[in-house]
């Protein structure tokens, strides 16, 4: 038996992709289907069902689905799961699709057939209907949020129905070293005999901050898995390459070796906070991994959540939900007197004394040419970030 944690709902992952010695043929036969555009949401989403991550389940949800997991977190067979995952298609389109018809679910931004979906029930979308879920799901209907826009702007009606995976997207090649399935990465667990590993979720370069939060978790598990976001970003977070360059630099210089492995994968942010934390707990689950490390507005985005919502969200689930456990660490800063990182539970000292760390104070830094002192992020790190943002002044 294994030592890791199972993946969710099931003993094994269960990725979608269609086996490589059946692919020619079905890609084939998908050229001849209904070809449907989908957005950069749904590509991610097609993404992580083809590696296993999104583990059990089989493909877009129904309305019933739907309904239970904004209610109540809960689909119609009881399985835990936090977020909607859906397929919406505009009105036009849906009219043009029958209930048990195979379709090709198409990224448009690459003309790529993504993959095969055999449609079981089409449902409408009205606006009280992507309200609710917004609600639900992001505790705001403020088009102002970015995971509210996607709703409300998506189109009327929602597809359900398995979905049999023809590409893992165009991440798993452009970033091969990095794209770790979740098959892989329970292999490299037990490879290296760990067993309690905390994933570190992020979408920025690691500061002192996040340093010291994967550090703690070193310090009582037996490794970390740095898991980085490759999917759609919000306009000014920096690419996957200058982060991965800067991580691993900070990991060569500041980790013990053999402590911690980077990797990525392919979702594309909701910016849902509290709920979103939840789907990142499923998913690491199914990575192997015991713990997610949940700190400050995890996910978060805007003044839309409460900066720990995120970690007591997981004291409101039922027992049996989730296994994988989240990781708290209280609000995290550099101080004066103490001479070093600490938290709001190990730090005496007055804010005076407290050098508050946060990725967007240092991409303002850095955008605006300033100094980031030694306090904020390690200069291994800070040097290639530097570098990157004196290459878009280039451009420019």
């Amino acid at each position: 038996m294994s030592k890791l944690v199972p993946p969710h709902g099931s003993d094994e992952v269960m990725p979608l992709l269609i086996p490589e010695v059946e692919r020619k043929a079905e890609l084939e036969r998908a050229q001849h289907l209904k070809q449907v555009p989908v957005s950069s949401r749904e590509v991610s989403d097609i993404s992580m069902f083809a590696m296993g991550a999104y583990t059990p389940l089989t493909g877009f949800m129904t309305r019933d689905d739907w309904k239970g997991v904004c209610e109540d977190m809960k689909m119609t067979d009881g399985l835990f799961w936090p977020i909607p995952i859906t397929c919406p298609v505009d009105k036009d389109i849906a009219d043009s699709i029958s209930e048990g018809e195979e379709i090709a679910l198409v990224d448009p931004e690459t003309n790529t057939i993504m993959a095969i979906m055999e449609v079981s029930e089409k449902y409408v979308m009205s606006e009280e209907d992507k309200k609710f879920e917004c609600q639900h799901v992001f505790r705001t209907t403020d088009m102002e949020h970015p995971g509210v826009q996607k709703v409300m702007g998506q189109g009327e009606v929602n597809l359900a129905g398995k979905v049999r995976a023809l590409s893992e997207g165009i991440y798993a090649e452009k970033y091969k070293d990095l794209f770790i399935r979740p098959a892989e990465s329970r292999a490299m667990f037990l490879e290296r005999g760990w067993s309690k590993v905390a994933a570190f979720q992020t979408r920025n370069p690691m500061h002192r901050s996040h340093e010291y939060l994967a550090k703690l978790a070193v310090e009582t598990l037996d490794g970390v898995f740095i898991h980085q976001v490759l999917g759609k970003l919000k306009p000014g977070d920096i690419p996957a390459e200058i982060r991965t360059k800067a991580i691993q630099a900070m990991i060569d210089n500041y980790f013990v070796p053999g402590t911690v492995i980077q990797a990525g994968y392919p979702i594309e942010m909701r910016y849902a906070g509290p709920r979103e934390a939840l789907l990142h707990a499923v998913i690491r689950q199914n990575f192997g991994c015991s713990h997610l490390i949940v700190g400050r507005d995890h996910a978060g985005v805007g003044d839309y959540y409460g900066p720990f919502d995120a970690q007591h969200i997981f004291d409101e689930l039922w027992e049996g939900a989730l296994i994988t456990k989240p990781f708290k660490v209280d609000i995290t800063f550099y101080c004066k007197k103490c001479m070093g990182m600490a938290s709001g539970k190990t730090c005496p000292h007055g804010k005076e004394d407290r050098v508050l760390i946060s990725g967007t104070e240092q991409r303002r830094r850095l955008a605006a040419g300033e100094d980031i002192p030694p306090e904020f992020s390690r200069p291994e790190v800070v040097k290639i970030l530097q570098e990157y943002y004196a290459s878009l002044k280039n451009e420019s």
